[in-house]
């Protein structure tokens, strides 16, 4: 890690997330979150997702502003190209994820980041979503992320800050495991 004694300035108040880590540690009750996100239809294959509140802490919590993804499909697809497709809006979710995590890391342990740029790639076979081959998954058959990151650490270091960063992703997780969904018309 760093050799110096200059303080490290990555953007993350490390004191701040470790003094809410240990409140949440004491009250475990405050750490149950849930995320929500509002999705209208447009026009087409384009839709329009807000994202505006949430609950953690006990409470209903909001961001300073609502925030807005638009998606659709791209014109091969006969469609207008109006935003990212829904797979790419995944693949740019768990690249910010991690990169957050790169940045939270080796704040935590002392690492001076210069510039961290991810590159993320998902490989798809879409004879499965078009319904031409019903043994050809919908979703991705894999994805790879590679870094290039500018820091004062050795490889090995900067290896070990993306490894913890993948360990503790909510969204690498999200992506990587089964995840129970319920879906129902009201």
């Amino acid at each position: 890690m760093t050799d110096t004694q200059t303080p490290v300035d990555n953007g993350v108040n490390i004191e701040a997330l470790l003094g809410a880590r240990q409140h949440l540690t004491d009250a475990p009750q405050g750490a149950q979150f849930q995320w929500r996100a509002s999705c209208e239809w447009v026009s087409g294959t384009h839709s329009r997702t807000t994202v505006s509140g949430f609950s953690g802490l006990g409470a209903e919590q909001a961001h300073r502003q609502d925030y807005t993804v638009e998606a659709d499909h791209p014109q091969v697809f006969a469609s207008e190209d109006n935003g990212a497709t829904p797979p790419e809006i995944v693949l740019a979710a768990l690249a910010s994820c991690l990169t957050a995590g790169v940045a939270t890391v080796a704040s935590n342990r002392g690492v001076q980041l210069r510039s961290v740029t991810s590159t993320i790639a998902g490989d798809m076979d879409l004879q499965g979503i078009l319904g031409i081959d019903r043994d050809v998954r919908n979703g991705f058959n894999g994805i790879t992320v590679t870094y290039a990151i500018d820091a004062d650490a050795t490889k090995a270091d900067i290896e070990a800050i993306v490894a913890q960063s993948q360990k503790r992703s909510a969204v690498f997780d999200i992506v990587a495991n089964p995840t129970n969904i319920q879906v129902e018309v009201v």
